[in-house]
């Protein structure tokens, strides 16, 4: 691994550290997403506090700072074991934003960047996933979830690199992990439907 590599990881980091939520709620004068509504700097959240455009605007910025490190790291024709490190880097920053307390997102939209980085195939398909899960059974999360468990598996079909496929199944670890609440709300009954009033 070159110092080039390293500095391209780390950059990824720091990029994936940006809070897309935080920033869109300071400039449009919303509560802080990790102290107002359900307390998670996502899209999700900002949707709650500020609506479809802010919640868009944010899911953007989420997506691209998966999207563009991994697509640097293509062009730049490095090997898939720095890759994924790369794609990695940029996952656990929104996860764990250095600039925000390392308190950051659930990781959906720039898993999804990342994916779609490295095969736009595979992003497709989980997309495919979402929208079908979604709506047959109008639940954003387990949605997500679902797509998440499947990614894996699409990267093996459509790319076939182990080191691709065991990170993209660590990513997807970690996504469950962070849906814990949801997954456990699902269990009840308790979660909240797209198109509710409640937030879940």
């Amino acid at each position: 691994m070159t110092v080039i590599d390293i500095a391209l990881i780390i950059a990824s980091y720091l990029l994936g550290s940006i809070s897309s939520a935080i920033i869109v709620c300071k400039i449009l004068g919303l509560p802080d997403p990790r102290s107002g509504g359900s307390g998670n700097p996502g899209a999700t959240n900002v949707l709650r506090l500020g609506g479809k455009k802010a919640a868009l605007v944010t899911l953007a910025g989420d997506f691209l700072k998966g999207l563009i490190p991994v697509l640097v790291a293509v062009a730049m024709e490095v090997d898939d074991t720095v890759l994924a490190l790369v794609a990695a880097a940029a996952f656990l920053g929104h996860l764990f934003p250095i600039f925000f307390g390392f308190k950051g997102g659930k990781g959906v939209a720039t898993a999804l960047g990342v994916l779609m980085g490295i095969a736009w195939q595979v992003g497709l398909a989980v997309i495919a996933t979402w929208i079908v899960v979604a709506v047959i059974t109008r639940y954003s999360s387990l949605s997500a979830i679902i797509g998440s468990v499947l990614s894996p598996l699409y990267m093996h079909l459509l790319v076939g690199s182990e080191v691709l496929v065991g990170m993209n199944v660590i990513l997807s670890a970690i996504l469950l992990w962070r849906h814990r609440g949801n997954i456990s709300r699902l269990l009840r009954g308790t979660e909240s439907k797209i198109g509710s009033k409640k937030s879940g």
